[in-house]
């Protein structure tokens, strides 16, 4: 079973025991908790696709939360020339690395 799914304003392909690198869905989040999502945007079952409009009524996937990591540093500098003015900025996002434990669709959610 694959599908498409949406976390993090981000869509992520995700098949049963495939580890993702999401984005922090909150604070205070420990390794080994599940989560449930249910914004399944596309779901392939049998030979049989069913696209949502925007998601699939009664999918949801199941994740395993198995660390906290961050990204790796964007570092943007900005200046103006000739006037002596420059400045470096850096970012580094926090993000959950995760494993996909279920794909589901509920029959009756149709």
């Amino acid at each position: 079973m694959i599908a498409v799914i949406r976390a993090g304003g981000k869509q992520y392909r995700a098949e049963e025991g495939a580890v993702l690198e999401i984005e922090l869905p909150k604070k205070g989040i420990l390794a080994g908790e599940r989560l449930t999502t249910e914004e399944v945007l596309l779901i392939e079952s049998d030979g049989k696709t069913e696209v949502g409009t925007p998601r699939v009524p009664g999918a949801r996937a199941v994740l395993e939360v198995l660390e906290e990591i961050r990204a790796p540093k964007v570092v943007a500098f900005r200046y103006k020339r000739r006037k002596g003015y420059h400045r470096t900025v850096g970012h580094r996002q926090r993000l959950a690395r995760v494993r996909v434990v279920e794909l589901a669709i509920d029959k009756k959610g149709k």
